[in-house]
């Protein structure tokens, strides 16, 4: 959860590790950029009114709620785009039996075929970064980059820019900004009033493609830490002041023999889901060529913890809890510790010879910071599952 996130985050400043060029952990960049969230987003459109927001880690309980003061209304419509819920959403089971409602409108911006697509009442095919102009902003570098089109969108295809333009002149909403093309969007990216984007200009950005922010590639090695001190803060009292602890800590997590001891004696193995190697997330699963390479979903998992299970390299094995399960073809190896599981991932439901994929058994709940998922926060049961025969989807 956050709290390892923040333990790990203040090992640089320990052993004085910020003075040097890419000497943090665990801290992005794309803070670093002035983006111009406010001129984009126009929450001055509101009127003051605060918008409805689900979390997408909690969608599968979402999408079966009813109607109450505490929750709001109904969940009626959907519109997937940049996402693919129904294979990379926790708690798989109740995400699918949420979008198979028949009262549920739902309509998809894809490339392909995804799990996702093809629960949709409508799908519309969207460009891909090829086709369409935008600006991007990082994670890993402190460069500003020009998306240019490189050809021009193939067949019915539109940016979701275009989409959402389309879909507020047909709702009747006639404010400038509905009709700014992705061109003016995309100058209106950046601050330009901010000093680490002093001369952003977005006809010379697309030019050369890409333009360094106006700031060091060590940032804090003289402090100035976006903290109330200024200094990277082993106390926090802004931590304090939310009702955390203050100090770094270790917290449990939430399935553990620790905090559950009753689930750990059911759900003896913790597992995680990294990505597979072949794979970008869930990106690229459609291309037969790296699902070939990759083989099949497999299960790392250690020769103690397989040897009382009688798994063999090689096996088929059931991951199952009380959410769901699914299978995968072990691969017994001391690269995984004893008492945890590997479950590569993240396949498409779809391309996996079960119909299943590794967050069929991952959990909704929330991280005690951020309110964000918990995907590694998972216990499970591993026993040996019949052979399966080979599996192939049409995409």
């Amino acid at each position: 959860g956050g709290m390892a996130v923040r333990n790990m985050s203040c090992l640089p400043a320990l052993v004085g590790a910020w003075r040097h060029p890419a000497g943090g952990i665990q801290l992005s960049t794309s803070g670093s950029f002035p983006a111009n969230r406010v001129g984009l987003q126009r929450p001055d459109l509101l009127a003051g009114r605060k918008p409805r927001t689900i979390n997408m880690t909690t969608i599968g309980d979402d999408l079966l709620k009813d109607a109450s003061p505490e929750f709001g209304p109904k969940v009626e419509a959907v519109i997937v785009y940049n996402a693919n819920p129904l294979a990379i959403a926790p708690d798989s089971r109740k995400v699918q039996q949420g979008f198979e409602r028949d009262d549920l409108f739902t309509v998809v911006l894809e490339h392909f075929r995804t799990d996702s697509a093809d629960y949709a009442d409508i799908l519309l095919p969207a460009t891909t970064q090829l086709e369409h102009v935008d600006a991007h902003l990082a994670y890993g570098h402190l460069y500003m980059m020009a998306n240019n089109a490189a050809i021009a969108p193939l067949g019915e295809a539109k940016p979701n820019t275009e989409i959402f333009r389309l879909l507020a002149a047909r709702m009747g909403f006639d404010d400038p900004c509905f009709q700014e093309s992705d061109e003016e969007l995309a100058a209106q990216a950046f601050d330009k009033t901010h000093e680490r984007a002093i001369h952003f200009d977005w006809e010379s950005l697309k030019r050369k493609g890409w333009q360094k922010l106006n700031m060091p590639d060590a940032p804090f090695a003289q402090g100035g830490f976006p903290t109330p001190s200024g200094k990277c803060e082993f106390y926090s009292s802004t931590m304090a002041a939310d009702g955390l602890d203050p100090l770094p800590a270790y917290i449990a997590p939430y399935e553990s023999v620790a905090s559950n001891p009753t689930l750990a004696k059911r759900y003896p193995l913790a597992m995680i889901s990294p990505p597979a190697r072949n794979f970008l997330n869930s990106t690229f699963v459609n291309v037969q060529s790296l699902r070939a390479t990759e083989g099949e979903p497999h299960l790392d998992i250690h020769p103690n913890d397989a040897a009382v299970r009688g798994i063999a390299h090689g096996d088929m094995a059931r991951i199952f809890n009380d959410r769901g399960s699914f299978v995968a073809k072990a691969r017994v190896t001391e690269k995984a510790r004893p008492g945890l599981v590997v479950g590569l991932s993240i396949w498409w439901k779809k391309l996996a010879s079960d119909g299943k994929n590794a967050n069929e058994v991952t959990s909704q709940r929330l991280t005690d910071m951020g309110r964000a998922p918990t995907f590694y926060d998972t216990l499970v049961q591993v026993e040996k599952a019949a052979p399966r025969p080979g599996h192939e989807t049409t995409l």
